[in-house]
């Protein structure tokens, strides 16, 4: 389903409210009007511009006085996995992976609260219902793929993924805090990465980086990223 063209999308900002990333800093964040005309190519282009998704909703941090949050991806092709990244995929050799449409499923789902209740205690993710979780990962004119990962036939982890025309979209990834060892998060961006190549899509996309704060300051690593910095796409972080 493609959107109008020649219907202009309008933006909103919200009132500044609590930065949940760093500590005695306010956060705004501008998104479309989620009743106005989406599609893969325009959120595509928002893409490009600094803009993620959470459900059918596409926002981007623009806050007052701070540019910690940087809108990170990664060209599949040019990609190189440092040593603990190749660690991470071998180590994880033995799990299958699958791809599936969304849906919403149960087993999903049981996972998924697992790991908000034991990752995100007290912070507003945890205690979820389906329709919240649903509502969070799914989007109606988005191609979104659940990526499983099984451990003998046991499902450990699933990366929530956007295909886009210019590559993917890493939306969210949950797993088996068990195995956290073995790290997951990071064997999703690599497949990510891998699969983005294999069909010849230019990038992958992390959202944001924020280098001071240790939930999003790994997303560099993934190198030669480029980050969103003064509207323009350049390279970051280390090399």
């Amino acid at each position: 389903m493609h959107a109008p063209r020649n219907i202009p999308l309008i933006f909103y900002a919200t009132p500044p409210d609590h930065c949940p990333y760093l500590e005695g800093r306010e956060m705004t964040t501008v998104f479309a009007d989620p009743h106005g005309p989406m599609d893969v190519e325009r959120y595509g282009r928002l893409l490009d511009a600094g803009f993620r998704r959470s459900g059918h909703h596409v926002y981007r941090h623009q806050c007052r006085g701070c540019d910690a949050c940087v809108p990170i991806r990664v060209p599949a092709a040019a990609f190189c996995p440092d040593r603990s990244q190749r660690r991470a995929w071998r180590r994880n050799a033995d799990l299958q992976t699958m791809v599936r449409e969304a849906a919403l499923d149960g087993e999903h789902f049981a996972l998924y609260t697992r790991y908000v209740n034991q990752r995100h205690r007290g912070g507003g993710m945890d205690r979820p219902t389906p329709e919240g979780y649903w509502g969070f990962i799914s989007s109606r004119w988005c191609e979104t793929w659940l990526v499983e990962f099984r451990l003998q036939g046991r499902l450990v982890g699933v990366a929530v993924t956007d295909r886009l025309p210019q590559g993917l979209s890493a939306v969210y990834t949950f797993f088996d805090p068990e195995l956290e060892r073995r790290g997951p998060g990071t064997l999703a961006i690599l497949w990510q990465l891998q699969e983005a190549r294999r069909l010849g899509l230019p990038w992958v996309y992390l959202g944001y980086w924020n280098p001071l704060t240790p939930k999003m300051a790994y997303k560099v690593r993934f190198q030669p990223a480029q980050g969103l910095v003064d509207g323009l796409w350049q390279r970051v972080g280390p090399g």
